[in-house]
């Protein structure tokens, strides 16, 4: 299990192949296994990569709160396929029963270089096997309350109370705009597919004791 060497290309490639169908390392949420893959690609992937570069750009969003993020680091070797290995290069004992300073050296290599092959080929077939990939977003709500003695923590409930196939709440916090009154800002990650925009507001505007009006900060396609 393992992404290999990250500074790679080859490491990236992983990377990102990994994240075709994924929007987070691990769950659905940003976690403390994402900042420990950030930290370890260091730099911004290349744009042909581009599932590695949309994760990069978006974890990089949390570099400020990322201790605040939920999870325990653990070591890199722990994220990513179980198969890369399998896929890069295999067990070394496979690699030890190559000689490659035998006495002849350019056939050897040769068949390095068919294994090598035959291993990525049995991995891209792994990768075509895979579900089709679902449309996914990441969203970040605001929820503004009527005023500064509206209960947000009972706002809050209610707002994490609606649930859909296709939805998944993430973290939150209060925001003040002013006057003593905070606002509930909130993130949660939707398939396209089964939950809009539409939806979300109607759903919670209609806890109307303590919803004034909802609007969407942000919108991401993950």
């Amino acid at each position: 299990m393992g992404f290999g060497d990250l500074k790679s290309s080859a490491g990236l490639k992983v990377l990102d192949d990994f994240l075709s169908d994924k929007s987070y390392i691990e769950g659905y949420v940003p976690s403390q296994a994402d900042i420990a893959v950030f930290e370890a690609v260091g730099r911004s992937p290349p744009p042909e990569l581009f599932h590695a570069l949309r994760w990069y750009n978006h974890i990089k969003s949390y570099e400020k709160q990322k201790t605040s993020l939920p999870g325990v680091k653990k070591a890199l070797g722990k994220y990513g396929p179980a198969d890369v290995d399998d896929a890069l290069g295999g067990d070394s004992k496979d690699d030890d029963d190559i000689d490659l300073f035998g006495s002849d050296e350019e056939e050897e290599s040769e068949e390095a270089k068919r294994l090598r092959e035959e291993r990525l080929a049995q991995y891209e077939s792994k990768k075509a096997k895979k579900p089709a990939l679902v449309a996914k977003s990441s969203l970040l709500l605001d929820v503004k309350p009527w005023d500064d003695e509206t209960d947000m923590a009972k706002l809050e409930e209610c707002v994490r109370s609606i649930q859909a196939d296709g939805l998944v709440w993430g973290s939150s916090k209060l925001v003040p705009v002013g006057y003593g009154i905070k606002k509930l800002q909130i993130q949660c990650v939707v398939e396209d597919d089964k939950v809009g925009t539409d939806m979300l507001e109607e759903k919670i505007t209609a806890f109307e004791d303590y919803v004034q009006s909802m609007d969407v900060a942000a919108f991401n396609k993950i």
